[in-house]
C-alpha cells in the first residue's frame, strides 16, 4: 500500500506542474509575420507601396496622400505600429504607412 499512497501524494504536484507548463508554453508571443514586398505578385496586382508618398499619381489618380494602410478598413494592425496584418494578404504584414488600390475608408 505504500506505493499507492506515495502515488496519491505526488498526484497533486504532478497535476499542478502540468498546468503550470501548459500556461507557460501557451503564452509564448506569436511569431512576427513576414512583411509584404512591393515586388511580390499579390502586391503588384493592387499596386502596393510600403510608403504611401511613393504612389505614382499618374497610375493611381484616386490616391490621396492621407490614405495609408493604418487608416484603411482592411488593415488589422494597431494604428500606432509600424506594420500589421491586412485582409488581402493573409499571412503577410503590410507597412502602416503603405497603400494599395484596394484602400477603403476605415
Amino acid at each position: 500500500m505504500p506505493r499507492r499512497r506515495q502515488f496519491l501524494g505526488y498526484l497533486p504536484l504532478a497535476l499542478t506542474s502540468g498546468m503550470v507548463a501548459a500556461v507557460v508554453l501557451g503564452s509564448r508571443p506569436a511569431r512576427a509575420a513576414a512583411m509584404l514586398g512591393e515586388q511580390e505578385p499579390q502586391a503588384l496586382k493592387v499596386g502596393y507601396k510600403a510608403d504611401s508618398s511613393k504612389v505614382d499619381p499618374q497610375k493611381y489618380p484616386s490616391h490621396k496622400p492621407s490614405q495609408t494602410c493604418a487608416n484603411c478598413q482592411l488593415y488589422q494592425g494597431d494604428e500606432r505600429s509600424a506594420g500589421g496584418g491586412c485582409v488581402l494578404f493573409g499571412d503577410k504584414d503590410v507597412a502602416a504607412k503603405g497603400w494599395c488600390s484596394a484602400w477603403e475608408q476605415g
